[in-house]
């Protein structure tokens, strides 16, 4: 029988006299490291919908269904936790002050149905007021109106959009919607329609 070396020794009384090295889990909750990257999770009251997560996500764990057909248009935004690979790229190219979406420290992320496995939120669709074509979230065009400040009463799709959001109606509006001129021009309007009003009403 070999006999143990004086290191071994050493090491054993050492673990001994020392506490072990896992945690007490799972019962003592686990406590992650400060830079560790959970699963991602949306902030409804920060997020605008301009689905910038979901063009840079490189595992394409975020999509998005706009329903338009059921009277309250709007924009499901959604997470797929088990394709995600927290990366973190959602997080740091969110318009809103890369707070409308964030890493969180959750990371208990079993599921015995694997459908489950996803989070979403719902954005208010704003339509075009001619076609019905979606033209972006509400918020989207609010949060749009208030960083470009004054420059935004150039738009009428911005300036309506922002009024109607502060619950504000300008009477003057209301009579040019009843003329027979110009009145399509100060409608919230996709771009082509926005387009065909102007060549049409020069």
């Amino acid at each position: 029988m070999k006999l143990p070396k004086i290191r071994e020794l050493l090491e054993a009384i050492k673990s001994l006299l020392t506490k072990p090295y896992t945690s007490k889990f799972p019962y003592v909750p686990h406590e992650p490291y400060p830079s560790f990257r959970g699963q991602p999770k949306f902030n409804p009251d920060k997020c605008v919908g301009c689905l910038a997560c979901e063009q840079v996500c490189p595992a394409e764990a975020i999509s998005h269904r706009d329903i338009v057909d059921d009277g309250i248009p709007r924009r499901i935004m959604i997470h797929y936790t088990d394709t995600c690979i927290f990366c973190g790229s959602c997080e740091a190219n969110c318009i809103a002050d890369n707070e409308g979406i964030k890493l969180t420290k959750e990371w208990e992320l079993s599921f015995f149905d694997r459908s489950q496995a996803y989070e979403t939120i719902e954005k208010e669709l704003q339509l075009c007021e001619i076609c019905g074509v979606v033209i972006a979230c509400k918020d989207h065009l609010k949060w749009i109106a208030e960083k470009i400040g004054e420059l935004s009463f150039s738009s009428p799709t911005l300036y309506q959009s922002y009024l109607k959001g502060l619950n504000i109606i300008d009477e003057n509006i209301l009579k040019a919607y009843k003329d027979k001129g110009r009145s399509d021009r100060i409608k919230i309007l996709c771009a082509r329609c926005r387009r065909e009003t102007t060549l049409t009403t020069k």
